[in-house]
Order: C-alpha cells, then sequence, then structure tokens
C-alpha cells in the first residue's frame, strides 16, 4: 500500500497527497477494503467519507469507493476530537471548542451556584479549561 494510514482506537484515515488523477487513481488501488480483511478490521462504508483539502477555488468531484459502494464528499471530518476543514479554516472547530465549554461552564455554575471561588476552581480547571487548552 503507497498510501499513508493512520489508526487510532476504532478511528482509521487513508490519505496521500493528490496532485493529478493518476494520484487519485493510485489511492483508489491501494484497496483500504483488501487491506482492513487482511487485518481483521471492519470498516462500515457509511460511516466513511472523503475529503479534500484544498485552498483551490474550484474543485474537481471525487468518486471514490469502498467495498463497491461510492464514498460521499464531505466538506469537514471530525477526527479525534478536531474539526478538518476542505478548506483549511478552523471556524467549525472554534465554534465546536466553544459550545462545549460553555456546556461545561454551565454545568459547573448550577452545581456550585453558593460554592465559594476555592471550590468553584477546582471543577473549573479540571472540566472547563482543558477543552481550552485542548
Amino acid at each position: 500500500m503507497e498510501s499513508t494510514i493512520r489508526l487510532f482506537a476504532d478511528n482509521c484515515v487513508i490519505y496521500r497527497k493528490i496532485i493529478n488523477n493518476a494520484d487519485m487513481e493510485k489511492l483508489q488501488k491501494d484497496r483500504l477494503g483488501e487491506w482492513a480483511v487482511e487485518n481483521a478490521m471492519k470498516i462500515n462504508p457509511s460511516k466513511t467519507n472523503a475529503i479534500h483539502f484544498t485552498r483551490a477555488r474550484v474543485k474537481d468531484p471525487q468518486n471514490y469507493s469502498l467495498m463497491s459502494s461510492l464514498i460521499p464528499e464531505a466538506s469537514s471530518c471530525k477526527y479525534l476530537r478536531i474539526i478538518l476543514s476542505s478548506e483549511l479554516i478552523w471556524v467549525d472547530q472554534v465554534n465546536y471548542a466553544v459550545e462545549k465549554v460553555w456546556k461545561s461552564l454551565h454545568f459547573t455554575m448550577r452545581i456550585l451556584k453558593k460554592g465559594n471561588s476555592n471550590t468553584k476552581s477546582v471543577p473549573y480547571m479540571s472540566l472547563v479549561r482543558p477543552i481550552l487548552e485542548y
């Protein structure tokens, strides 16, 4: 297999630099489905997306398939809690992080309405701040 594969827990990513149609064909010929069977992995084609990272204004359509199923193209994908955008912008990731922080912060505030600042700082440091730092 010429393409790069990254595995983490139940996530799998296969990628390669695509410059021309020959590179697209090489990626398709790597046969991820067969590789998965050989390595006793199950890949669900319905949970699979193709994403094309570029700043080009005109994007050529991609027609990748996995186990005879056409892989739909997505404008963004979530990988290891990070939202990757095909346009190489971070708006979705920032919005996702802000939403998670607000939920954690409101949860903490609801639970500790009458606590003092020392009591409130421990849940803040353990629940809210790690999201911001990640």
